[in-house]
């Protein structure tokens, strides 16, 4: 695929469609409408490619599959790309979610059109591109890319306070990730390699590790977001365009949780094993704190985008508990997430589009109105408080039975979280969709259209179709998942081992 193998051409597919959309000359409707059909095609010809490509995966084994490799800059860098169980499913997750954005956004933007559209496709290549990365300065090129393109989504076509929410934004996860490329210079003045393959066999010394996987959990904490550097997430998901915060929330919060998978617990054990119960205490603080905060949100957006860092908090506890229960359920939790999380955004969306506000109170009684999208919202709803039967239950009950393996009390006190997601989540569905339809306001609201219901329904399906049928994410992932935990148990033996020699 482009003189490359598979996952160069998944990656930069969508540079193809955004190249196209360039040669676009004129500003007229017809143009437009152009623009927005390379654009859904181009995503579409990506998801088909990534589809092909999982029927070609072998579930369940440890080993990176379609791996390329071509020399880069010399220098022991190299272009290479692979993907095993625990990164396929992002890029597949990133595929699936770009059509229903490039769908979402068909008649809410009507300025600067290419623009948009070529920032959309520019920000897939980069995101699949973190997930199939396997060299580090590969990875750090794709990881810190993807700044730009959102950066300018929120900017341009975000709210009324989009300059400080995309400034906030950048700077906040620029900051962190400068600190992770002094720890990738340090790593490769050590090894002279930055092949991740080769640095995941690396054993660095237990005091250097403590300073690098500081380094590197300053920008992936930033990145999830962890509780207390979470706060530039809520501004950011408020100001910007529905697609924009449907990828926020559905891909880009997964790459902190990615980096931990794939840098932090297997390349430095000792220094994960060592801050676990900070991991820990942030983790069930971001789970109970963030979700009093949701309650008494009066912005529908704000209020779904404190659920995530809730949600994200479940992500990191069963990371570090590292055991093969609490890590498949983070991973399976992190796609659930992913889709249920944008189904949320896309729902607000839809009535966005109508009313042309979030704010909770100006809303009531829809149900009467809008019964398909009460039903559609229900659906998502449940899901996000976890509910039995949907997706949303694989990934927390796993974590916390891992969780429960670690520390007790870190799986007691975050089961709380499981209760207030119910608190907050029904009561944002109460008011919006419940009660008496009072409102003049409301009172002739369209139900979904075909375009709308054709966005949402496919969403549906999958939300309950993996919550009944969760193997073909967890069997996908499990031998990635059995060698990480075994290489960081071999890794903490050893060190043990050592140190009590010295005794």
């Amino acid at each position: 695929m482009f003189g490359f193998g598979i996952l160069s051409g998944l990656t930069f597919l969508p540079l193809v469609g955004a190249a196209l959309i360039l040669l676009v000359k004129t500003d007229t409707d017809g143009a437009k409408t152009t623009i927005r059909w390379i654009a859904l095609w181009t995503t579409l010809v990506t998801l088909a490619l990534s589809f092909y490509a999982w029927s070609q995966f072998t579930p369940g084994i440890a080993d990176f599959q379609f791996v390329e490799e071509r020399g880069w800059f010399g220098s022991g860098l190299s272009y290479k790309m692979g993907v095993d169980g625990i990164s396929f499913p992002f890029v597949v997750l990133t595929a699936f979610l770009m059509p229903f954005c490039i769908a979402a956004s068909w008649k809410s933007i009507d300025v600067r059109v290419k623009e948009y559209f070529i920032a959309f496709l520019v920000l897939e290549t980069l995101m699949i591109g973190v997930f199939c990365a396997l060299d580090l300065v590969l990875f750090y090129l794709f990881f810190e890319g993807g700044l730009i393109p959102m950066f300018i989504i929120i900017g341009v076509w975000g709210g009324k306070r989009r300059i400080y929410a995309s400034f906030k934004f950048f700077l906040y996860t620029l900051v962190g990730s400068l600190l992770m490329l002094i720890a990738i210079m340090a790593m490769y003045a050590q090894t002279h390699t930055t092949d991740i393959t080769t640095l995941l066999t690396t054993h660095f010394d237990p005091g250097l590790q403590k300073w690098l996987w500081l380094a590197f959990f300053a920008s992936f904490a930033v990145k999830m977001p962890m509780w207390p550097v979470h706060t530039w997430l809520p501004d950011a998901h408020v100001e910007a365009p529905t697609a924009g915060s449907v990828i926020l929330a559905g891909i880009l919060l997964k790459m902190g949780g990615y980096g931990f998978i794939r840098f932090s617990l297997p390349m430095f054990p000792d220094a994960s094993h060592y801050f676990a119960p900070l991991v820990f205490a942030l983790s069930v603080i971001a789970i109970i704190y963030t979700s009093l905060v949701a309650l008494v949100q009066e912005d529908i957006k704000k209020l779904i985008a404190y659920s995530s860092v809730a949600h994200m908090g479940f992500v990191t506890m069963g990371l570090f508990a590292m055991n093969q229960q609490a890590v498949e359920g983070a991973v399976f939790q992190m796609v659930s997430h992913g889709i249920v999380s944008g189904a949320l955004f896309l729902c607000v969306g839809v009535v966005y589009d109508r009313l042309h506000t979030r704010e909770i109170s100006a809303y009531g009684g829809i149900v009467k109105t809008m019964p398909v999208y009460a039903v559609l919202f229900m659906v998502f709803t449940m899901a996000n408080i976890g509910l039995p039967g949907t997706s949303g239950f694989v990934g927390e009950f796993l974590t916390l039975i891992g969780a429960f393996k670690a520390n007790t009390w870190v799986a007691f006190l975050a089961t709380f979280g499981v209760i207030l997601s119910a608190a907050y989540a029904l009561y944002l569905y109460r008011r919006v969709v419940f009660g008496k339809l009072e409102k003049a306001s409301l009172m002739g609201l369209a139900d979904v259209s075909a375009r709308e219901f054709a966005i949402l329904a496919p969403l549906v399906i999958v939300t309950l179709w993996y919550g009944v049928q969760p193997n073909q994410i967890l069997h996908a992932c499990s031998g990635a998942v059995a060698q990480l935990v075994k290489n960081y148990d071999a890794a903490l033996a050893v060190t043990r081992t050592a140190a009590l020699s010295l005794y």
